[in-house]
């Protein structure tokens, strides 16, 4: 069968051998070198910007009672002599700390796609990619091999709306996906901060929910309360009104446009209250 990086490869031996010297260097034709430290450089496509210096030290404590139990995968990177890690960067963190002056290291010839694939994969199967480290990761993918998101989220089996989820996360504000990689907040936070399309209001309930500790359902009552349209207010029904006061009211209002037309100038208000219709009527003592 062949493995995920073969598949995600295109299919292969060379990408299979990759895989077999990532996750257990056993083969027979892959000999284990020792490199100087000071000839090992980053993976340039190393997905991971945050690394747990606390884990690095455990590590390292482990590495310095029982050894090296896997050596580091490189490449040559073509710059005098030195070389490329593909797989086992922490690995190569934790010596570094111990001070030592050569790593043991199987030495790979890959090309900047493969060597890519690896890294990011390799750190996606670990599953301790933060969110928006895994957003980037997918993206990256994506350029390299040069495929679809469906046929990404296919080789690396995981659907294609939790693939698709990721990727929305680029959507977000610098400082939003720098909260993300600091795991100031939760992937489920930053989902409900995406559909905000106001950036102020977006960045202002960031720092709302950074200051005040929101809970996810917290912030979207939050969200709730400054986006969505006040409720309006129901009209008053107006009670049904008797033929008896019609014809009244209606009398009313003649005879007085009937003194209006003998020349007394009249002032009039009327007023509808919950049980009766209020009409006051004003007529000046002096005409002009």
């Amino acid at each position: 069968m062949k493995s995920p990086f073969a598949r995600l490869f295109g299919g292969g031996d060379k990408a299979n051998d990759a895989t077999t010297t990532a996750e257990a260097p056993s083969h027979a034709s892959e000999e284990v070198v020792k490199i100087p430290l000071a000839k090992i450089h980053a993976n340039q496509f190393q997905p991971r910007t945050v690394f747990d210096e606390e884990k690095i030290e455990e590590l390292a404590r482990t590495i310095h009672v029982h050894g090296v139990i896997q050596p580091i995968v490189v490449r040559d990177s073509q710059q005098d002599g030195f070389y490329e890690i593909i797989a086992g960067e922490r690995r190569f963190r934790a010596m570094t700390s111990l001070g030592w002056e050569e790593v043991p290291a199987i030495v790979r010839q890959l090309s900047d796609k493969e060597t890519a694939s690896i890294a990011l994969i390799e750190n996606l199967q670990r599953e301790e990619l933060t969110a928006i480290e895994e957003a980037h990761a997918y993206s990256n993918l994506l350029e390299i091999q040069e495929i679809t998101q469906e046929a990404l989220a296919q080789r690396l089996g995981k659907s294609q709306s939790a693939v698709a989820n990721k990727l929305r996360l680029l959507k977000l504000p610098e400082a939003a996906q720098q909260a993300l990689l600091t795991r100031s907040i939760t992937e489920r936070h930053a989902r409900a901060l995406l559909p905000v399309k106001d950036l102020e209001l977006q960045q202002q309930l960031l720092e709302q929910l950074l200051e005040e500790g929101l809970n996810v359902k917290e912030l979207e009552e939050r969200i709730r309360s400054l986006t969505e349209d006040p409720p309006k207010k129901p009209k008053k029904r107006r009670k049904a009104v008797s033929r008896d006061m019609r014809i009244a009211m209606n009398t009313i209002k003649e005879s007085l446009s009937m003194v209006k037309k003998s020349g007394i100038k009249l002032d009039t208000e009327e007023e509808e209250h919950e049980d009766y219709y209020q009409i006051t009527v004003k007529i000046p003592k002096n005409r002009p």
